[in-house]
């Protein structure tokens, strides 16, 4: 019989600083987002009309990198910029 043993993996809470150094500038993430969060997140872009869905691509930290009306176009940037 093999015995298993369960380990408390809870995370610990990370600091800013500690989350923007995970990966070394190398992870990043994709979030949908409706246009009405745009103004929330990129302050500097145009008004958008209002029910559309984008994509948002984010550093580890959650700073907001790119946005973009394709997945496909977040994902090859991602990629591009590895």
């Amino acid at each position: 019989m093999i015995e298993k043993s369960i380990t408390d993996t809870s995370a610990m809470p990370l600091s800013p600083e500690a989350l923007a150094g995970l990966g070394g500038g190398e992870i990043a993430y994709l979030r949908t987002i409706r246009s009405e969060d745009v103004p929330r997140l990129f302050p500097q872009a145009p008004q958008i009309a209002p029910g559309l869905t984008l994509f948002t691509l984010h550093a580890a930290d959650g700073t907001p990198i790119m946005l973009t009306d394709s997945r496909e176009a977040a994902l090859a940037n991602a990629s591009e910029h590895e």
